[in-house]
């Protein structure tokens, strides 16, 4: 397993799992099919994120990504101590301790940059996920209700943060 930021040469590797995690979990924001990304635009996305002091972490496993955590920083310089992450691990690599790995480098890079706190959201019923982040320090702070609709029905969301 090696864990390294994405580079523009990244993209299209960056897409196939994003699609692939598209249809393998409800618990990432795009339905199958809706993700209309292309490797230009990821290229342009990676490119981008390192440049706004933000970052994309890789996961490999030999040849393939098999998970991904992003921080995107934000802008105004209020809040520039403050970065909102998503995750994502193909599901042949969950349970394997791989989402501690990269939180952990996250954690190390957001030190290194000066982030003092890390926001996510999380479903509520997504209790592996919810667990993971508590184990790793983070906190909920509030219930987003009625945040998302998946297959007909109502899903709510903890807003969740980690302070350093």
């Amino acid at each position: 397993m090696i864990i390294r930021q994405a580079v523009p040469e990244d993209a299209g590797e960056f897409l196939e799992l994003l699609r692939q995690l598209d249809h393998e979990t409800q618990f990432m924001m795009m339905e199958p099919g809706e993700r209309t990304s292309t490797s230009d635009d990821l290229r342009n996305q990676i490119i981008n994120l390192r440049n706004s002091g933000s970052v994309l972490l890789l996961l490999f496993e030999g040849t393939h990504a098999a998970g991904f955590l992003s921080a995107q920083r934000n802008t105004p310089a209020r809040m520039r101590h403050s970065a909102y992450l998503a995750m994502g691990i193909r599901q042949e690599y969950r349970r394997k301790g791989y989402g501690e790995c990269l939180l952990k480098e996250l954690f190390c890079w957001a030190e290194k940059e000066n982030v003092t706190r890390l926001e996510l959201t999380v479903m509520t019923h997504n209790q592996t996920a919810l667990h993971l982040y508590q184990k790793m320090g983070f906190q909920i702070e509030g219930t987003l209700i009625r945040s998302m609709r998946i297959r007909d029905s109502w899903v709510d969301q903890y807003s969740m943060a980690k302070l350093f």
